[in-house]
């Protein structure tokens, strides 16, 4: 069951946080998610504020992301539609043109993260294949999930890396880090929503994708239903976000009928572990803090995975 004035206060406190150009996207997915019309275009709308010339959406300081401001594009073209707002839909069009046709890529066409480096993030799972598969492009959406999964993913412990870079032909950062693996799993999670029914194939594929990634976080799940900031490493921080974007995905892979029920044991778990993590005034503490993320603390993208995990879980939790 969906305590709403829970959902309430996580919502106010995230709107109350300063956002650089992903947390805006995620932030608007969630409201987008949770039937939250109005916010949504607001934040979209800010979004194309602070579009850069390149066409890159909701840039903040921070002009070396390449596939960050992207997570932007589904709100903004839900808002594009919703007002019929002509700038809207060109600066959505602008967005996409970056990504197909300036954004930096290696020598077979896959996202760089970076600007500055060759390098592919985990991260970019999340933030450009679903926006390329709603805006009509699920091939190519296609083509960057399986770009960044032969670089970043590991056979034997069935995870995922963070950072690779073309430059030195080796990983920039090997850890299986937990919230990489969230923002993977996740991020193909709304590719396979997104693609038609004629990409039956491709749809089958990725959701055999994301059990891996599941199946492998599963593996060092702790008693108390969270991770640690590295999965595989104990020394590191207890971290809450991982839990809430595997319970998302969790959800809406069973909401959809192509994932097995007999994981909504772990991710009620998780869930039920998340919500012990809100304060008083609605912060979700414990995440990956920003905005080094690299110790625990709060984030606008731990506040935005608790809202998207409460609007699949209505549909396949029981009341």
């Amino acid at each position: 069951m969906v305590n709403q004035q829970k959902v309430d206060k996580v919502k106010k406190a995230l709107l109350g946080m300063q956002r650089f150009s992903w947390e805006q996207g995620v932030a608007a997915q969630a409201l987008l998610e949770l039937g939250d019309t109005d916010n949504v275009i607001l934040l979209a709308k800010d979004s194309v504020v602070r579009q850069d010339k390149s066409g890159r959406l909701g840039v903040m300081g921070d002009t070396q992301s390449v596939t960050d401001p992207a997570a932007n594009g589904e709100p903004l073209l839900f808002a594009a539609i919703k007002t019929g707002d002509s700038k809207l839909q060109e600066a959505v069009q602008k967005m996409l043109h970056y990504l197909l046709n300036d954004a930096p890529k290696s020598e077979s066409g896959i996202l760089y993260h970076v600007n500055h480096k060759k390098q592919v993030w985990v991260d970019s799972f999340y933030m450009a294949p679903p926006f390329l598969a709603v805006m009509g492009h699920e091939k190519e959406a296609v083509k960057q999930i399986e770009g960044f999964r032969d670089l970043l993913w590991s056979e034997e412990n069935q995870l995922f890396s963070h950072m690779w870079d073309d430059d030195i032909n080796d990983f920039a950062r090997k850890d299986f880090w937990g919230v990489g693996n969230g923002w993977a799993a996740a991020g193909i999670v709304r590719v396979i929503e997104a693609l038609p029914e004629s990409m039956s194939d491709d749809k089958k594929r990725l959701m055999g994708y994301v059990k891996e990634i599941i199946d492998g976080c599963l593996r060092y799940q702790r008693e108390d239903g969270l991770f640690h900031d590295v999965l595989d490493d104990p020394s590191t921080f207890v971290e809450t976000n991982v839990g809430q974007m595997l319970s998302y995905s969790i959800y809406r892979g069973v909401s959809s009928n192509w994932l097995s029920s007999s994981y909504l044991e772990q991710a009620n778990k998780m869930r039920e572990a998340a919500h012990k993590k809100v304060d008083e005034f609605g912060i979700v503490q414990g995440v990956c803090s920003a905005p080094h993320f690299d110790k625990s603390g709060s984030a606008p993208e731990g506040q935005a995975f608790f809202l998207l995990m409460e609007a699949v879980a209505n549909k396949v939790v029981p009341v």
